[in-house]
């Protein structure tokens, strides 16, 4: 970064304590130009909604999706040791954890200027780590910064309106001047790294909706134990809480960042999933344009992908489940991948961990396609019984206006860092 071009209040954040962010975070949804119109908080501003800097915007993203390095790797399972567990998808950490290593989800957000992805899922490390542990943050920002793609102009295709927006939030989301940062996980890829898993460790599905074993199955007895048996329904809702996880904690990294920079927002679900990714049906509702299926066996519309920026492992992005697990595979031990024995990463000998990991054979191959089609064809979709892509939680950031909070609140409303962030972020240059 250009030295003379850093707010002062970057340098306040760097050293802003971990606890007094955990401590002093709130929800503050009171936006420079917001109105609620009615009301025991009926209130308009008098400032002009203010959109975040570019500085600004990029450290909010960097918090929720940023690249910090490599991923450490799981050491061992008792099951087939001395191999090094292969269930990782990625070999690049981010700011946010993510089960088993599997990082199914991106990153989209919307401001003023346009709809954006990070195309970050399967970076190498962004920068190296210093001997103390420490990462160099301008790298890391800079690293993000490269691989930002702009999707559309203009603010994401939601209007803040029923059903679209959950009532209490019509005043508040996709508003001029904010920042609204969008986590969407790879559900369908989510649960095939999941069966992968199991797999690896003995079990198999079971299909308890139709109580009964997945046909074919007992082929793979020298593989897995075929009485040893997840039900479809746990491991597809397991798998949508694991994903749920890793997008609240992306969005929760983001939050805790909002308080160093002393920029209102918070973290919520209020907003339909489906309108986001685009299966709302509604002309002018286009979200971001993910496409999306309809069938009379599921109760709401499939969204499966966005076609060459984040195509869901499953049909019709693939002809078959067999070419998602090829896929999935050609991720986790193709080249950059975390089992290639070529990938850097930051280990003393790297390519002798990497090269550790056991491969998917190919009868393990086709005992996971064989229970993946299965699905597919059963219930017409992959995974079965949730969405193929699924969104749970956003962030919103934006410049808070604390005269709301001076006319409705005790003192102590709002931090330090709020209270001067203008000064701080936004400082007038002499003319």
């Amino acid at each position: 970064m250009d030295e003379s071009a850093i707010p002062p209040g970057f340098k306040e954040m760097l050293g802003f304590g971990l606890v007094e962010a955990l401590l002093g975070r709130r929800s503050r949804r009171f936006f420079m130009g917001a109105e609620i119109p009615d009301g025991v908080f009926a209130y308009k501003s008098e400032k002009d909604p203010m959109p975040l800097s570019e500085l600004e915007k990029l450290l909010v993203v960097t918090a929720c999706a940023g690249n910090t390095g490599w991923h450490n790797m799981i050491y061992r399972a008792q099951r087939y040791a001395p191999h090094l567990s292969n269930y990782a998808a990625a070999a690049g950490g981010r700011t946010f954890p993510s089960a088993a290593g599997f990082h199914t989800s991106m990153t989209f957000f919307t401001d003023d200027t346009g709809v954006y992805v990070v195309d970050n899922r399967d970076a190498p490390a962004s920068a190296d780590k210093a001997a103390d542990g420490s990462l160099d943050l301008d790298e890391v920002v800079q690293a993000l910064q490269s691989r930002i793609r702009k999707l559309q102009d203009g603010r994401l295709k939601l209007p803040s309106e029923v059903p679209f927006v959950e009532a209490h939030n019509t005043w508040v989301t996709n508003k001029p001047g904010t920042l609204l940062v969008i986590p969407v996980a790879d559900l369908a890829q989510h649960v095939l790294l999941a069966i992968c898993y199991m797999l690896q460790n003995g079990l198999v599905l079971y299909d308890d909706i139709h109580k009964q074993a997945l046909p074919g199955i007992e082929r793979f007895k020298n593989i897995g134990d075929v009485n040893n048996v997840w039900p479809i329904t746990f491991v597809e809702q397991l798998s949508l809480a694991e994903v749920c996880a890793e997008m609240a904690t992306s969005c929760y990294a983001g939050a805790l960042l909002l308080q160093a920079m002393g920029l209102g927002g918070w973290m919520y679900d209020g907003i339909d999933p489906f309108s986001v990714l685009g299966a709302s049906g509604v002309a002018g509702v286009e979200g971001l344009g993910f496409r999306y299926d309809k069938d009379e066996r599921w109760p709401y519309p499939n969204p499966t992908g966005l076609q060459g920026i984040m195509e869901g492992y499953c049909p019709p992005h693939y002809p078959d489940m067999r070419a998602a697990v090829e896929a999935v595979c050609a991720r986790k031990f193709g080249r950059g991948g975390p089992f290639d024995p070529t990938t850097p990463g930051p280990w003393r000998e790297s390519a002798k961990v990497r090269g550790a990991a056991q491969v998917h054979d190919e009868a393990f191959r086709e005992c996971v396609a064989l229970q993946a089609q299965y699905v597919f064809d059963t219930f017409g979709k992959f995974p079965g019984t949730v969405p193929s892509m699924f969104i749970c939680t956003y962030l919103q950031a934006h410049h808070l206006d604390p005269a709301f909070y001076d006319k409705f609140y005790q003192p102590g409303a709002y931090l330090h860092t709020h209270a001067h962030h203008m000064a701080q972020w936004h400082p007038v240059t002499p003319s």
